[in-house]
């Protein structure tokens, strides 16, 4: 059942083991793995939230790093409406590389993706190079927000997705986006299109928004997370 307003498609990109795939499990399960498995692929995960009175269904699929993946992650650049791109702050050639992700998103995405940045890892700050100011000029830079994020504490992930979903529906209540053109990455669900039954079920309820994490391809193990 598509029991939502609007389902949102966001991405996530950056280099191999900056912790994307802790940011996704975080979000949608609130929780944290030592263990990292590196992503073969793409990982795929989805939570419902409620923004300004709408429910919103986030379905967030996480990349692989791997240059060896990039023919298979390039085509989930399309049809997604957020893309969030991490560094490592205690590595700074994840920084310098989200230079080339955010090319890489820009040459296949839709143009009217939004796009986020953000510096992952900052419960490791004894081990910082990146500092912040750093992070917050390059994305002001390109006219992006910047976020600092801890997905073992799981300090200001949840602020990531809320404030990119958020941008994303002001867009479509301005009219700058149109929610009936899929490919924004962008579908519209139930909740306010189809009238409700004239006697309605009263034994049945309904059932409360679960996020789903599904791993839709095998995983290889590392020693450091995602």
């Amino acid at each position: 059942m598509n029991i939502y307003n609007y389902l949102f498609k966001f991405i996530i990109v950056g280099d191999t083991n900056v912790g994307k795939s802790c940011l996704l499990l975080q979000f949608t399960d609130s929780r944290f793995r030592n263990e990292h498995d590196a992503t073969i692929g793409v990982e795929f995960g989805s939570r419902n939230l409620k923004i300004n009175e709408k429910q919103i269904k986030l379905q967030i699929w996480d990349t692989a790093g791997q240059e060896s993946f990039k023919s298979i992650t390039r085509s989930y650049y399309r049809g997604s409406i957020g893309g969030i791109l991490v560094f490592d702050v205690t590595n700074r050639e994840s920084f310098d590389n989200v230079q080339k992700w955010h090319t890489e998103i820009q040459g296949y995405a839709c143009d009217k993706i939004e796009m986020v940045i953000v510096g992952n890892k900052i419960d490791l700050e004894d081990r910082r190079e990146v500092k912040t100011e750093e992070g917050r000029k390059f994305a002001q830079k390109h006219g992006f927000d910047y976020f600092e994020t801890s997905a073992k504490t799981g300090e200001n992930v949840d602020a990531v997705f809320e404030s990119m979903a958020t941008k994303v529906l002001a867009k479509i209540g301005s009219g700058d986006l149109d929610p009936s053109q899929e490919i924004y990455g962008i579908k519209t669900g139930s909740i306010g299109i189809y009238s409700k039954p004239a006697n309605p079920p009263t034994n049945n309820q309904p059932s409360k928004p679960q996020t789903i994490t599904t791993n839709q391809n095998q995983n290889q193990k590392s020693d450091t997370c995602c």
